[in-house]
């Protein structure tokens, strides 16, 4: 048993013992036993054939040559067109098979100039080319090759038709080339004319498009500088706007500081307070209750005990106010007396005599002033930071009241204590 390859431009056709109908790999490999297998190769390659037919009758007997260049291969993909390129061209070499496919071209090339005119092959190759390519194809396919490309290549002949035909040709293109060249010049002339016409009116028409772009330019740039200086003007106002904005929410942010901190203060302040409450309430308001307790039952006893003296020195009251009421006689009488004594001493020393008595009485003058500070149970001062302060202050404002004395005498009376008190024979 052997191993056989192949290249994808080459067939292997496997046949004999267990190969009916025979296998045919394009481009691969196969196992084949020797002796009792056999195996035969077929090229694939493409096969370029340059197709000539020598002086061929046209249609109108003028005969030409040509000469066409077609590709064509064996079609190995498709495995009926290999079958039947292998029943026909097994075994000849390429050259061979090349001399057939030629040999085929060249017959439907020459039926196709056949049926055509010089004139048709000169002018349209496409369509020759065509035709020849569809003829010959639908004809090699039966025998497994595929026309790949037909291209014609050359026309020629011997009787010079061909060049008679591009005399003739010649001429009428130089015909037409001096009236076309005349009617050029015409038309342009008539075109500069117009060109230069309408070169004018565009240089007319673009100058005034320029003025008009000056002027609209000259109308935006004022009224883009109008807005960029009125947006520039309300971006420094909102820029002051806001740095105002940002000052008070400063202001505002330390006015909250301060506020939180007052309030904290205030905080421990009636916290202090409470304390200080709960410490007077346990230091002195209940003792305070206890003692007040304790003087209203004393004040009861007292009572009780004041009623029973009460009624105990009534009598001794009655008693003493019938000698009393003598007593008063007596002294009334006797300040009767010194009244008048008195009157007498008042006549000869006149103010001296009154200064006198007002110095007399100044005594119980100062203490009935400052008898209603006895009365008050608590006394709240509140000093300015000038001055004397406590019990001072008040003796203080006693003695005030008692320098006045003198000139509210002297208002009453007329008379100068002062000035009275420097006379010589004061009453002693």
């Amino acid at each position: 048993m052997s191993f056989q390859t192949c290249g994808p431009n080459e067939a292997m056709v496997v046949s004999g013992f267990c190969r009916s109908p025979p296998v045919m790999i394009a481009g691969g490999r196969v196992f084949v036993l020797p002796c009792i297998q056999q195996i035969e190769r077929i090229s694939l390659s493409t096969l370029t054939l340059n197709v000539k037919s020598e002086k061929v009758y046209t249609r109108h007997g003028v005969p030409i040559s040509v000469t066409g260049i077609a590709q064509v291969k064996i079609q190995g993909q498709n495995k009926e067109m290999l079958a039947a390129a292998c029943q026909m061209f097994l075994g000849k070499s390429e050259s061979e098979i090349a001399q057939i496919a030629l040999e085929t071209l060249e017959g439907h090339q020459r039926a196709i100039m056949a049926h055509m005119t010089v004139e048709e092959i000169y002018k349209d190759r496409k369509k020759f080319s065509e035709q020849v390519f569809k003829v010959a194809s639908s004809d090699l396919v039966n025998m497994g090759i595929g026309v790949v490309s037909y291209t014609l290549k050359d026309i020629h002949d011997d009787q010079g038709y061909l060049h008679s035909l591009g005399k003739s040709r010649t001429a009428q293109v130089q015909r037409d080339a001096r009236i076309g060249e005349a009617e050029a010049k015409r038309d342009s002339g008539i075109k500069e004319a117009r060109a230069q016409q309408q070169k004018v009116s565009a240089q007319y028409v673009n100058e005034i498009e320029v003025a008009k772009a000056q002027r609209d330019f000259e109308v935006k740039k004022a009224t883009y500088d109008t807005e960029v200086n009125t947006r520039k003007a309300q971006s420094d106002l909102a820029y002051q706007l806001q740095v105002a904005k940002t000052k008070q929410q400063i202001e505002e942010e330390k006015m909250q500081v301060q506020v939180v901190e007052r309030t904290q203060q205030i905080q421990l302040q009636e916290q202090e307070i409470l304390r200080r409450e709960k410490e007077l309430e346990a230091q002195v308001k209940k003792p305070a209750e206890a003692e007040r307790y304790r003087l209203e039952k004393l004040a009861e006893a007292e009572r009780l005990k004041l009623i029973m003296e009460a009624e105990a020195d009534a009598e001794s009251i009655r008693v003493k106010g019938e000698a009393e009421a003598f007593a008063i006689q007596a002294k009334a009488i006797a300040e009767a007396e010194q009244m008048i004594k008195k009157a007498e001493a008042f006549k000869e020393y006149k103010d001296a005599a009154m200064v006198d008595m007002i110095l007399a009485k100044l005594p119980e003058v100062a203490a009935e002033i400052s008898q209603p500070f006895s009365k008050v149970k608590k006394i709240t001062m509140v000093s300015s930071g000038n001055g004397e302060v406590g019990a001072a202050k008040m003796s203080g404002e006693v003695l005030d009241i008692m320098t006045r004395l003198p000139e509210t005498i002297e208002r009453l009376t007329g008379v100068s204590i002062s000035q009275a008190s420097m006379r010589p024979g004061r009453m002693s």
